[in-house]
């Protein structure tokens, strides 16, 4: 596991004016793998074309046609056939179609932002690689899942000029298993402040109403419910806080997870078991306007993940100014610095570290503050300028 204390910095040349540069190359950015419900990779790709200046076309998903003109209203936008939104249909397409537009738009690069890209192509080849569990731990992911992106990273690593990672402890563990030790680029995500920030009270009120949370705070999750982000031990160590503060005459809040169904069977069970007056809310998909005030109207934001290759529920905590409890797994520590406060993976030691965030209103104060001045560091436009020295380093080093 690598931990780093910083934004990580990246050896490749980067611009830091507002202006093409002459060099910049033309760019295919194949977005047809974005799902409808923007989550973590939807927001990469989004706050990443937000910000790009150079001379970038996206192609895309139909229906993201008039999302990605108004995000990028500079670049040109192709949509593609209605039938991709099928998955099968759209590997096919990547690897027989796409060629095909990037040959006929005449760009020089094609950027696959999610493991796969066209096999067989005279382009230049730019993939983003976003972790390397399904090589550290594979019994998080699907035996089907971790096999596809097992090969699929293999062969990236194998075709891909430049490979992407959103930090240091992910280049780390791709080379450790695949290689590609020269290629690595490393481009942190970004926070869209004008998304997350610190919620006013009435927003705060408003989402307390709308989802039935109480007035009496709550404790809040962020992100896809699939074993990799642990939260069967969650929900014990909030178990554990449930009997302890019940005993001591303490209000009990609510432990509210928000997030995409994954295929953790384990967790219903957890939730099941639970003893009153505990209280578990699974709200699903929540929209990303009202994630401010879910998540900077918590006490605390836990993420006690097993590993991730960024963790950008962390660092929009961070921007929302509350106090936030995770791990030491890969990545996290790289964005969350000494922001944020830490536990090991165990119910035992989330349930501690949580007790002692609930009963000291002055350390997560701090830490919220500490949080929301370390997720300035990390911005879109920063991203998106590694993106653009990535696509000139491609497009002269040669193989």
């Amino acid at each position: 596991m690598t931990s780093h204390s910083g934004p990580a910095r990246v050896t490749a040349p980067l611009r830091h004016n507002h202006t093409r540069a002459p060099d910049d190359p033309r760019v295919l950015f194949d977005a047809t793998a974005v799902p409808a419900n923007r989550g973590g990779v939807g927001r990469y790709v989004d706050g990443l074309l937000s910000q790009m200046q150079g001379r970038v076309e996206i192609a895309c998903q139909h229906r993201d046609a008039e999302h990605f003109r108004s995000l990028a209203p500079g670049m040109t936008v192709l949509p593609q056939s209605r039938r991709l939104e099928s998955p099968v249909v759209r590997l096919l397409w990547e690897q027989l179609a796409l060629p095909a537009l990037a040959r006929r738009r005449g760009v020089s690069v094609i950027h696959s932002p999610h493991y796969t890209l066209p096999l067989f192509t005279r382009r230049v080849r730019v993939v983003t690689l976003h972790d390397a569990t399904f090589f550290s731990d594979p019994q998080v992911h699907t035996r089907i899942k971790g096999i596809f992106f097992r090969l699929w990273t293999r062969l990236s690593v194998r075709l891909a000029r430049v490979l992407i990672v959103p930090s240091a402890a992910t280049a780390t563990e791709v080379a450790r298993f695949t290689g590609g030790h020269d290629r690595f680029v490393v481009a942190h995500h970004g926070v869209d402040f004008d998304l997350f920030h610190r919620p006013t009270a009435t927003e705060i009120n408003d989402v307390a109403r709308e989802y039935k949370l109480g007035e009496a705070g709550w404790i809040a999750f962020l992100g896809t419910l699939e074993p990799r982000k642990n939260l069967p031990a969650l929900v014990r160590a909030y178990g554990s806080l449930v009997e302890q503060r019940h005993t001591a005459g303490l209000p009990v809040p609510p432990l509210v997870l928000a997030g995409g169904r994954g295929w953790d069977t384990r967790l219903d069970e957890e939730i099941s078991s639970l003893q009153a007056p505990g209280r578990v809310v699974s709200l699903g998909y929540v929209p990303a306007p009202h994630l401010r005030a879910l998540l900077g109207g918590s006490a605390v934001m836990v993420y006690p993940s097993l590993g991730e290759g960024f963790g950008l529920p962390v660092l929009e905590a961070m921007a929302c100014g509350v106090a936030v409890l995770t791990t030491r797994r890969l990545a996290l520590p790289e964005v969350g610095g000494t922001a944020v406060a830490y536990s090991e993976t165990t119910d035992a030691s989330i349930a501690n570290a949580l007790m002692a965030l609930l009963d000291d209103p002055e350390r997560r104060t701090e830490l919220g503050r500490l949080g929301e001045e370390r997720a300035r560091a990390f911005t879109w436009r920063s991203c998106a300028e590694v993106h653009e020295a990535a696509y000139r380093m491609a497009n002269t080093v040669q193989d």
